[in-house]
């Protein structure tokens, strides 16, 4: 039931757990209803002043803050304090990335709530319910905010009113899942599809019939211009299992992160997983992947870690003799320039290996670096930062002793610049979930490199040599602007936040044993 549970709306898991305890449950589901905003600051422009939009916070998803947007400097960042907190409610997990756009914060929310809030105080100016849970980025432009859920569906709201535009159901595959953000660019919205495919089905599912894909909408109507698989051959019966259940393939190649725009080149980059039945050699799997952003047809794969096929069977009809290694790339790929000036992708593997890709000639690894062991949970999972010139690697090796360490490597090389291993627990070394797994995808300002940690602490490293500078530990219940109550849990999936002097955080995560949270954090310094 967790992953079925994953996808639901705050109304639904609210009525099953209703139905299961036999008790109604009071309160705003939005929790909302005592912190509207008493006069909400005026929607700017998107393209104006400090922002942080969709991912990345650009298109080329570096995950680095420049100096002009973020507004703290590295000496600035011991003094950060707690500003306020914001309670989610209904959720286990706090998985959302915030953007930060024309004076505006938007965050998604478990329940499927999307919010608006005032980026100073965390006063409430509009909330949107989703079909499911939002996971997803939020980008701005046009005036409107574009988002996915975890049932499928991609929507366009009026980015100053929360009024829907419009949705538009995306993939009607049964466990479809949108977990990367999409990626906004001119009148298209690039949105890429994941599912529960690969790991949430029972026992008698007949698996695997789920392929990945990139879906460019119109932006004025959420109209399909185009779709573009990962593997391109459609799923067909290979057989059947030793119980009787049709056996499908070939399936599996989602896109878990957001894709990564290339204007230069009108390319769009994506990180595709695994495998889930029937090739395990699919060319497109476990690489990254160039599609025309006109009409999305494929330009190449570059790809690592394969064959990989994790999800069906082993020794079925569409199944490998034995599972995995499930070395994905949930990671967004980085667009950003050498030294020399050349332009370059950089990425980060589930198998613990950051790699450098040239654009120019169809993802030719230029060097690779070996940060972490690599297994199902572990390697380099959500993503990676890269500033002028170092590339930043966080490990998760979540199955390992000693989970947890950042590297920093030199950009023109791909040589180690340094190494800051694990550092002590936050949560004492105690309970489901404490270890120091760093999961969670990374932030860089000049200077300072941000992690979040499975431990529940948030830490700022010094980008000269990977010494701790600041630490903030969020295992504890907060008092929150909107009087939800709210604590702080592990972090795996969305990054530090950084824009216009404030840092924001999201903090918890219910699942694969990690440690439940459901809180968003604003950090500022002085008064």
């Amino acid at each position: 039931m967790r992953y079925q549970g994953l996808s639901l709306s705050g109304a639904e898991r609210r009525a099953v757990a209703e139905y299961l305890t036999g008790k109604a449950f009071g309160g705003d589901i939005t929790g909302a209803k005592g912190a509207m905003c008493a006069a909400p600051p005026p929607l700017g422009d998107a393209d104006r002043g400090p922002r942080w939009n969709g991912w990345g916070p650009t298109l080329a998803n570096t995950h680095f803050q420049p100096a002009d947007q973020a507004g703290i400097g590295a000496a600035q960042v011991p003094h950060l304090a707690l500003k306020w907190a914001f309670g989610f409610p209904d959720t286990t997990s706090a998985w959302g990335q915030p953007a930060v756009v024309a004076g505006r914060l938007y965050v998604g929310s478990q329940n499927g709530t999307v919010y608006a809030l005032d980026p100073r105080s965390g006063c409430v100016i509009w909330t949107f319910t989703a079909h499911g849970g939002v996971r997803a980025s939020i980008s701005i432009g046009g005036g409107r905010a574009y988002f996915s859920d975890q049932k499928g569906d991609a929507y366009a709201l009026d980015a100053a009113t929360g009024r829907q535009v419009w949705s538009v159901k995306v993939e009607e595959h049964p466990l479809v899942r949108l977990t990367g953000s999409p990626a906004l660019y001119g009148t298209r919205l690039y949105v890429p599809t994941s599912s529960y495919e690969e790991s949430g089905k029972g026992p008698t599912y007949a698996c695997c019939t789920f392929r990945g894909s990139i879906v460019a909408l119109d932006t004025a109507t959420g109209g399909v211009v185009w779709r573009a698989y990962t593997i391109r051959e459609q799923p067909k019966l290979m057989g059947k299992r030793a119980d009787g259940v049709e056996a499908w393939g070939p399936a599996g190649g989602a896109i878990w992160s957001a894709p990564t725009i290339d204007v230069k080149r009108k390319a769009i980059y994506v990180g595709v997983g695994n495998t889930y039945a029937g090739s395990a050699t699919a060319p497109a799997a476990n690489s990254v992947a160039a599609f025309d952003l006109e009409d999305g047809h494929m330009l190449w794969a570059q790809q690592v870690s394969a064959p990989d096929i994790f999800g069906c069977r082993p020794g079925e009809a569409n199944c490998g003799d034995k599972p995995g290694p499930d070395f994905d790339f949930g990671s967004s790929p980085a667009l950003t320039q050498l030294p020399n000036g050349r332009d370059v992708l950089v990425i980060g593997n589930k198998s613990g290996v950051g790699y450098a890709m040239d654009p120019d000639k169809r993802g030719d690894i230029l060097w690779q670096y070996r940060a972490g062991k690599g297994s199902a949970l572990g390697g380099i999972e959500w993503g990676s930062a890269v500033d002028a010139t170092q590339a930043y690697f966080p490990v998760a090796d979540g199955n390992s002793a000693t989970p947890g360490g950042l590297h920093a490597v030199t950009l023109a090389t791909g040589g180690r610049a340094w190494f800051a291993p694990p550092a002590a627990l936050a949560c004492g070394d105690k309970g489901r979930g404490c270890n120091g797994a760093q999961s969670a995808a990374i932030t860089a300002i000049p200077g300072i490199v941000f992690s979040g940690s499975m431990d529940g602490a948030i830490r700022a490293f010094s980008a000269t040599d990977g010494s701790i500078v600041w630490e903030f530990n969020t295992n504890r219940d907060f008092d929150t602007v909107n009087h939800v109550k709210a604590h702080g849990g592990s972090m795996n999936g969305p990054a530090p936040v950084i824009v216009g002097g404030m840092l924001f955080v999201s903090s918890g995560y219910g699942a694969f044993g990690s440690r439940t949270g459901n809180v968003l954090l604003a950090f500022g310094v002085g008064e």
